[in-house]
């Protein structure tokens, strides 16, 4: 696939996995992806916990339904109804999840690049994860990035030292298709924003046109 093709492509996947079985050299490319990210200083700050056991998916996606109540019940009127309509999760659908942490004291005590901005190995992270993202939709896997949760319960769920911060978990695997529009948009939410209201020339707020 096209690397244009993956990043247009790609979704952020809920309610479309089928549960089929990931192939395990299919699983390691993506891995191997994810795993090849730019880092500072060549950091790699990043690991990568499967999670398959069901009992573990289920207790996080409890958790996960309770922080949803907890979102939901700062809402009122057509919010409210809108996101009664959105699902935000895939955990017990998917084939498998994957916690990406970070942890910040690989590389060190001097990390080069991030002696003026600490948060650049948590953006190497991030990079690892857009990676794993662009490689499993080239493998026609989908990806669904669960944000509703918190890192004290998931660190205890798997038992992640308390210097290592869990940065994502992911739910992969086969989906039956990938929706054409965003979810958050067809269902109402929010919608894209235009390339040219993102894009400012020398200082902010200066149009690039």
């Amino acid at each position: 696939m096209d690397i244009y093709d993956a990043i247009h492509r790609r979704r952020d996947v809920r309610g479309e996995f089928t549960g089929a079985p990931i192939p395990r050299d299919v699983l390691y490319r993506v891995l191997e992806a994810a795993h090849a990210a730019p880092s500072v200083g060549l950091s790699q700050p990043w690991d990568f916990v499967l999670v398959e056991d069901p009992a573990i998916r289920r207790a996080f996606h409890d958790h996960v339904q309770s922080e949803r109540a907890a979102f939901a019940a700062t809402l009122a009127g057509a919010a409210a109804e809108r996101f009664a309509r959105i699902k935000v999760d895939g955990i017990l659908e998917s084939s498998l999840s994957v916690v990406v942490t970070y942890d910040p004291e690989r590389g060190g005590p001097a990390v080069l690049g991030r002696h003026a901005i600490a948060d650049a190995g948590l953006y190497s992270v991030c990079l690892a994860v857009q990676n794993l993202w662009l490689a499993a939709t080239a493998e026609g896997l989908g990806v669904g990035w669960v944000s509703f949760y918190r890192e004290p319960h998931l660190r205890g769920l798997l038992n992640i030292p308390e210097t290592i911060r869990p940065v994502a978990w992911l739910c992969l695997g086969p989906v039956t298709h990938l929706e054409s529009v965003p979810d958050l948009e067809r269902h109402g939410w929010r919608r894209r924003r235009a390339l040219d209201t993102a894009v400012h020339r020398d200082r902010w707020r200066k149009p690039a046109g």
